[in-house]
């Protein structure tokens, strides 16, 4: 099971990515209209193996209710606005996007290890 912290204001993400230089973070855009993300969100977190991504933050932004915060992540990380979309956070930086049904868990671990 995935310990989500909730993306709910621009401080939690300012937080977040300060997170990002001490270790990496996971940002999972979601919309709460789409089919489509629901199913990604329903297969990445069945496939999540907390044993493996001990000690990962995890964050999850409802884009529905926030688009401001989705706004600023896009311009911040420098990568168009998708949804669903899962990011990963290193020193500020994202260092992997993937979005839709090419959304894995497998891919997101990976390139936290690399």
């Amino acid at each position: 099971m995935i310990n989500w912290n909730e993306l709910s204001t621009l401080s939690n993400l300012e937080k977040a990515v300060e997170q990002s230089f001490t270790h990496p973070i996971v940002i999972f855009k979601h919309s709460t209209r789409c089919p489509i993300s629901q199913m990604a969100l329903d297969r990445f977190e069945r496939k999540w193996d907390a044993s493996i991504a001990d000690g990962l933050e995890t964050y999850f932004l409802d884009l529905i209710a926030h688009r401001e915060i989705s706004n600023m992540i896009a311009s911040q990380m420098e990568v168009q606005h998708e949804s669903p979309q899962v990011l990963v956070i290193r020193d500020g930086k994202c260092v992997y996007s993937e979005t839709h049904q090419a959304i894995r868990v497998e891919d997101v671990l990976s390139s936290i290890k690399n």
